[in-house]
């Protein structure tokens, strides 16, 4: 497996934050995914990302993340959020 500084390094867009705490974590169910949209403390953009399985609550949780900045249209509206690559507890 590649060393986080490697991977971050041949990947300019990503960016790791670390000790981020979890304000909210929502899992929503879709087809045979468990997507999962996180709000992080200080911060108004929603964190998002898919599982195969639902995952514990990691509301009040502290969490490690790698992720890169995206956009969505709804309604015809672009919406910034953040694509999460990675997510683990700190």
């Amino acid at each position: 497996m590649t060393s986080l500084k490697q991977f971050l390094a041949e990947n300019e867009q990503l960016i790791h934050s670390t000790m981020q705490k979890v304000e909210s974590h929502v899992q929503r169910q879709k087809d045979n995914w468990i997507y999962n949209t996180v709000l992080i403390e200080g911060c108004d953009v929603p964190f998002k990302y898919k599982r195969q399985k639902k995952y514990k609550s990691l509301k009040g949780a502290r969490v490690d993340i790698i992720y890169y900045p995206s956009t969505e249209m709804v309604a015809g509206m672009k919406f910034e959020y953040m694509k999460v690559v990675k997510i683990n507890l700190s």
